[in-house]
């Protein structure tokens, strides 16, 4: 069983044109993102594009990059492009880093790793969940809520502020942290089904596995994990996040 990681780096975006190219401090953010990932226990790193300029950006920055359908809907499908163009086992576990996560740490992509390798009861899908804390975050549609059962189980993800506390007081409650892990026969499976009501209407494309009543297992995290860039306002705030960082 091999470990793959893929950063799908897709150019369109409405809020941040030519993402993947954007510079932090000087560094292409799919270049930062690939940088962060190499540092993970894989056996790869590839870069699933869908442009040529950000193909010769992986190129030059010595990363591996197969080119991709532009017209992907999801990042999922891009990644499976990638698993088929391989040719990946379908036994071989496949993790999907988003292309816009420059400061995701490699400790947390580890842990997917790690649960998607136990010997026993080892998941076919995986995903994170961070604490939230703070109510404000817990009612942004734009954060997305993870609801688990008692074996760590998903139960739903939505961006409503579930579970709802019917007395009106906070308690806590879980973010979905978007970064995935398949089996490559998993990945498979769900590239193939047919988009779900609920993940049309909630637009989270993790609601068609648990719609055909598939399991995703949530992996807790401790830590805070720095959020995504989709605005120009993120990319301003990963840019001083990384200027400040040593080295």
């Amino acid at each position: 069983m091999a470990i793959h990681i893929v950063v799908p780096a897709r150019l369109a975006s409405t809020r941040l044109p030519d993402k993947p190219l954007a510079l932090i401090d000087g560094v292409p953010m799919v270049v930062r993102v690939l940088e962060q990932v190499a540092q993970c226990r894989a056996d790869d790193v590839i870069a699933a594009v869908d442009d040529e300029r950000v193909f010769a950006v992986v190129d030059r920055a010595g990363f591996k990059a197969v080119m991709t359908d532009v017209a992907h809907t999801s990042g999922s499908d891009r990644v499976f492009e990638v698993v088929g163009h391989m040719g990946w086992s379908d036994d071989d576990v496949v993790i999907n880093v988003q292309g816009d996560e420059p400061l995701i740490p490699p400790d947390v992509v580890n842990r997917l790793i790690d649960e998607m390798l136990l010997e026993e009861d080892a998941p076919r899908l995986a995903t994170l969940m961070e604490p939230i804390r703070v109510e404000r975050d817990f009612l942004d549609a734009n954060v997305v809520k993870a609801v688990p059962d008692e074996r760590g189980y998903a139960l739903y993800f939505s961006r409503a502020p579930v579970p709802y506390p019917r007395d009106g007081v906070f308690k806590g409650a879980w973010r979905h942290v978007g970064v995935y892990a398949f089996t490559a026969s998993a990945l498979r499976e769900f590239t193939q089904l047919p988009a779900s009501t609920l993940e049309t209407t909630e637009m989270l494309e993790q609601l068609r596995w648990l719609s055909a009543g598939l399991q995703i297992k949530l992996v807790a995290l401790t830590e805070s994990v720095p959020g995504g860039v989709d605005t120009p306002e993120d990319l301003l705030r990963v840019t001083a996040a990384i200027s400040q960082m040593p080295g």
